[in-house]
């Protein structure tokens, strides 16, 4: 499984799990639910990398992938508890008042049924077996102490010649302890020295059935008796259980097994795993199957990992308290004998056993505060991410779990360029979802921290199809969030993916409408932001335009975003009166025109607000008139010596349309108040200043184009040279004020220059002498 699948697996985890409402049931179920399936995600990929393995895969990806793995099992371990009640069952006193003859696994039960914290203990001790190590194994025997066994007996029958004094005289297991200075033959030592750290690894794991049976085979039962002690010992026939199955009942009656004696036991193996004299190997081995404070030093003195040191440590805790608990109530037959039975239960009162149960938690808690800090032998030490947030999560302290990783990310102390940065943020990202779905509350800043940065880390491995879904869990803030991604797409999205890409917002609960907008409005900024300002010099609209650069269209594509749904045309009506703005201020009259055949007909039939309205109307009425004289160049470029009659009849009388149509077009927007009425008016407004500057870059340039259009037809049409000089009235009269539009004669400022037009009236006054006569304005006369 790929890292792809590994986000998008996740995220159909999620997915399904959310579409359960408050099935509280389901999200919790020890194996379809929300921690069982994300661990068993990050189990399928630990196992695909470790099979198909290559440079790429380094030790400590594959780490990694087990801490996440082991750290989602930790959450079901512990999860369900926190947020399920128990049914109500009797106390360890109830059960010895009515039976103190009840055996001690139903008492162990009921201690643990009466401590939530132990509860928990248990379990993660439970959990922290399941992720262990899978056990070794030593190496087969054909018998007990075969190679000694062969020197005792030739030393038997040499008569105990010197070369064998270094072997133990007797084959019982204690020789080797009793017998000061002889011991096992070398393979034999060894081959003990290897069963012992097998069946430590067995009960690491907390497999003793196999730890037994291994014994068995290694010809030493009475090492799997020793393992057998640590069970509890059980009775149904004398205990109060019910049982539906009648028949079960009476089978069951005589029917016990465990260790009827296990407190003898126990202090047996503790004896046996502080003597100095016993080998350290089997030392180690006695102190995992009794954990107490007393063989607590022996069994952490063989932690190598920082879960062997927290199994250790929980393991004693677990062991110790029961041990306290059924010594303190009394009254139990298996444990204090007759005297315990005639003494009776302890009576304690709530005050005192409530106060007890506090210190036992304080002291709990300090005990694992430890581990937060011990040293460690093999993989990662306590200060790694997932070791911290296991031990959080084991002493309930998510809250502060996740402020610890929100900051670290804002002070920068979890940099995007360490190894774990990825990871932790999927996890947490989704251990904060996971909370939210149970109704755990969860830091409101953190999770908005951690959730943000899994939406980088979801952008930068180009899973955009997951965006919507993570960003739909930021609350008030997922519109603005899921807009961003959007806008970062920038250029790399078609429109199709960007109609796909909203489509997922609403998919996902978000308001669709409400994030097109915002995502155009942050686009249209960014676009702005990049692109020089609209001040300075008036551009040249004369010369080759060069193709638009990727900011322009960055700019020119940002209406794709409110055009999608009409319930958003009126925001997009008042973007493209933003971007049309930009477009005509810079000269860009092609990305204008362009823009225009991206925009729906039915934004010109919106007529609130007015003065939105009109500008877009006006912006229309310009772009007609520009198709009209870009048709009027080309119908005028068909002329040809070679045309005939008809052909040269039909030719000018579309070209007499067409320059009819331009003269009335523009003269109509000319004596019209095209975007503003006086351009003279000082004004702060940044949207007045730039149609100010639209006027004084266009209206020139159409009055110098139809002032040429009727020029240029005049030997077609004589009608138009009259039309022409009639032109200079118009702009010159005061009711439109258009000269006010020209630009002065300062180079600097660019633009057309009063003085172009004038020079252009001119050549048309010159013009009215073509056809003979001195008066050149007879022409207006005539």
């Amino acid at each position: 499984m790929a890292d792809a699948a590994l986000y998008a697996a996740s995220a159909e985890v999620l997915s399904r799990c959310q579409s359960m409402g408050e099935d509280l049931e389901g999200i919790l179920h020890p194996e379809t639910g929300f921690a069982p399936r994300l661990r068993q995600i990050c189990h399928d990929q630990l196992l695909d990398l470790e099979e198909n393995r290559d440079a790429r895969t380094t030790p400590q990806d594959l780490e990694l992938l087990r801490l996440e793995r082991d750290t989602w099992g930790l959450l079901q371990a512990v999860m369900p508890a926190r947020k399920t009640e128990s049914p109500p069952t009797p106390t360890i006193r109830d059960l010895l008042a009515e039976n103190p003859y009840t055996p001690t696994s139903t008492l162990a039960q009921a201690i643990l049924s009466a401590s939530p914290l132990l509860s928990e203990l248990v379990a993660i001790r439970e959990w922290l077996q399941d992720s262990a190590p899978l056990p070794s194994h030593p190496e087969a025997t054909t018998g007990y102490w075969k190679f000694t066994k062969h020197g005792v007996m030739q030393a038997r029958r040499m008569g105990g010649g010197s070369a064998r004094d270094g072997l133990v005289r007797e084959m019982d297991p204690d020789a080797v302890n009793r017998e000061d200075g002889r011991g096992l033959a070398a393979d034999d030592t060894n081959h003990e020295k290897g069963l012992s750290q097998a069946l430590y690894t067995y009960v690491r794991a907390g497999r003793l059935e196999e730890a037994v049976e291994l014994c068995r085979r290694a010809h030493q039962p009475w090492r799997a008796a020793s393992i057998r002690g640590s069970l509890l010992f059980q009775w149904r026939g004398i205990s109060n259980e019910q049982y539906e199955d009648e028949a079960m009942e009476e089978d069951l009656a005589d029917a016990w097994e465990g260790n009827r004696r296990r407190q003898l036991w126990k202090m047996a193996c503790t004896r046996t795993a502080t003597n100095p004299n016993v080998p350290e190997h089997d030392r180690i081995l006695y102190a995992a199957l009794a954990p107490t404070p007393q063989t607590s030093s022996v069994l952490k003195a063989a932690c190598r990992t920082w879960e062997d040191h927290l199994w250790a440590q929980v393991s004693v805790v677990c062991e110790e308290k029961q041990s306290m608990e059924m010594s303190r109530v009394g009254g139990s037959f298996w444990e204090g004998g007759l005297p315990a039975v005639e003494n009776g239960v302890r009576i304690i009162s709530a005050e005192t056993e409530e106060a007890e149960i506090d210190e036992w938690e304080r002291e709990v808690r300090g005990s694992l505060e430890v581990l937060k800090t011990v040293g460690v032998v093999e993989g990662p030490n306590a200060q790694h991410p997932f070791h911290y947030s296991q031990l959080q999560i084991i002493l309930n302290r998510i809250g502060p779990l996740m402020d610890n990783f929100a900051t670290g990310i804002q002070d920068g102390t979890y940099s995007h360029e360490s190894f774990e940065y990825t990871t932790m943020c999927r996890f947490l990202a989704h251990l904060c979802l996971f909370l939210q779905m149970i109704d755990i509350p969860v830091p409101p800043l953190a999770t908005q921290v951690i959730l943000e940065s899994y939406l980088q880390v979801l952008e930068a491995a180009g899973q955009r199809d997951l965006i919507a879904m993570y960003a739909g869990a930021l609350g008030d803030n997922a519109v603005e969030r899921y807009a961003l991604f959007l806008v970062s797409l920038e250029l790399s999205a078609d429109i199709d993916e960007r109609r796909l890409a909203l489509q997922r917002a609403r998919e996902h609960g978000l308001d669709m409408n409400r994030v097109a907008v915002v995502t155009a409005e942050r686009t249209i900024d960014k676009a702005l932001q990049i692109l020089p300002p609209l001040k300075g010099r008036l551009p040249s609209i004369i010369a080759l335009q060069p193709p638009p650069t990727d900011e322009e269209t960055f700019l020119l594509r940002s209406i794709e975003w409110t055009i999608f749904s009409d319930a958003t045309y009126e925001t997009a009506l008042e973007q493209a009166n933003v971007i049309l703005r930009y477009f005509l201020g810079s000269g860009r009259v092609q990305l204008a025109q362009k823009l225009l055949t991206l925009l729906p007909i039915e934004l010109a039939s919106i007529g609130e607000p007015e003065e939105r309205a009109t500008e877009y109307l006006h912006y229309r009425q310009f772009f007609v008139i520009w198709e009209t004289l870009e048709r009027v160049v080309e119908c005028q470029a068909l002329e040809t010596p070679q045309m005939n009659r008809s052909t040269r009849a039909a030719w000018l009388e579309d070209y007499e349309a067409l320059v009819d149509q331009a003269h009335e077009q523009i003269t109509k927007l000319l004596t019209t108040e095209w975007l503003v009425g006086d351009v003279e008016e000082p004004t702060s407004d940044r949207r007045r200043h730039d149609l100010i500057r639209i006027r004084q870059i266009y209206v020139p340039e159409l009055i110098i184009r139809l002032h040429f259009v009727l020029f240029s037809s005049r030997a077609q049409f004589p009608r138009n040279l009259k039309r022409a000089l009639e032109l200079a009235n118009v702009v010159a009269d005061s009711r439109y004020r258009l000269y006010e539009d020209f630009a002065h004669d300062d180079a600097s400022v660019g633009g057309r220059r009063l003085g172009d037009y004038l020079e252009a009236v001119r050549q048309a006054i010159l013009g009215g002498l073509e056809g003979g006569g001195a008066d050149p304005f007879r022409i207006l006369s005539s």
